[in-house]
């Protein structure tokens, strides 16, 4: 299998399961939802930590401590995902489902953008036609909401700068997830020590011990995709990593209103039309232009 294939097959798998998570963190509730992000920061460490033990010399693992500016853009890079993590579950515990695909619908474009003003990435006429079949949804999108979307703006500028950061750093995906979280892992752990110590915590208003087993593994279900994503983004160019992240926040829109019940028009519906054509048009060039 070609390196491009790798990449494709594990940006599609980031996106099916990036799409399907607002089911797991609906099965959170009533956990609070910054108590859920605090044991993800402090998971998502330990989960990385082991993935690259398993792949990984202990060498290999501590090789970014030697360049300063790399542990430093690591943390940036954290704070950075941290903060759409911390965004996208309260929106999701919050019933704005939508909301968030709207969002993951407008980062593309802002990936795309980056691709081509820092990376110099070319843009094939299909690429194009879709990023502006793409451009025509959101659009409608935002127009009929008739408000200033901010949940939206804020998941789509911080996933796309993380994007960028991840692409210049090109490190093996669960070291760069070690330190994305070694830096902010320690502050998690005391907070969920003190929260459940003093009866706060998860443990005070969890309806199981299955809820307890999913925070756990809360890590791991952000380890995955990321790592899928991290391995796709030094493989593929960076517009066809934008383009095809119209999966994830499709898949959103459709659980948000079988799943959530939460409103859908027939505005709505068309912007989720036209981007499904542009899809379209962007499996057709890549098609093309891998067999030429």
């Amino acid at each position: 299998m070609t390196e491009y294939k790798k990449g494709i097959l594990a940006t599609f798998g980031s996106q099916l399961i990036w799409g399907a998570l607002p089911i797991y963190w609906h099965m959170l509730r009533p956990i609070n939802s910054w108590i859920i992000i605090i044991y993800r920061i402090f998971t998502v460490f330990i989960f990385s930590l082991i993935i690259a033990r398993r792949l990984y010399t202990w060498e290999e693992i501590l090789s970014p401590l030697k360049d300063k500016k790399m542990v430093l853009s690591y943390i940036i890079a954290g704070g950075i995902i941290t903060i759409n993590w911390s965004t996208y579950i309260w929106a999701v515990n919050a019933n704005k489902v939508i909301e968030t695909s709207i969002g993951y619908y407008i980062q593309p474009l802002m990936v795309v953008l980056f691709g081509i003003i820092i990376f110099h990435e070319r843009l094939t006429k299909y690429k194009l036609i879709a990023i502006c079949l793409a451009c025509l949804s959101v659009s409608l999108i935002l127009l009929h909401f008739g408000k200033f979307p901010l949940i939206a703006l804020m998941l789509a500028l911080s996933f796309s700068t993380y994007s960028v950061i991840k692409k210049k750093l090109k490190q093996p995906a669960f070291i760069s997830l070690i330190y994305e979280t070694a830096f902010y892992a320690p502050f998690a752990l005391i907070i969920i020590i003190y929260l459940e110590i003093k009866g706060m915590g998860a443990m005070a208003v969890m309806t199981g011990p299955f809820q307890f087993v999913l925070l756990l593994l809360s890590g791991l279900m952000t380890v995955v995709p990321l790592g899928l994503f991290a391995a796709a983004n030094i493989r593929i160019p960076l517009v066809t990593v934008g383009v095809t992240q119209y999966i994830s926040p499709t898949i959103q829109l459709v659980l948000g209103i079988l799943a959530f019940g939460e409103p859908f028009d027939r505005f709505q519906f068309i912007a989720f039309l036209i981007i499904w054509i542009g899809l379209i048009f962007f499996t057709i060039g890549e098609f093309k232009e891998n067999n030429s």
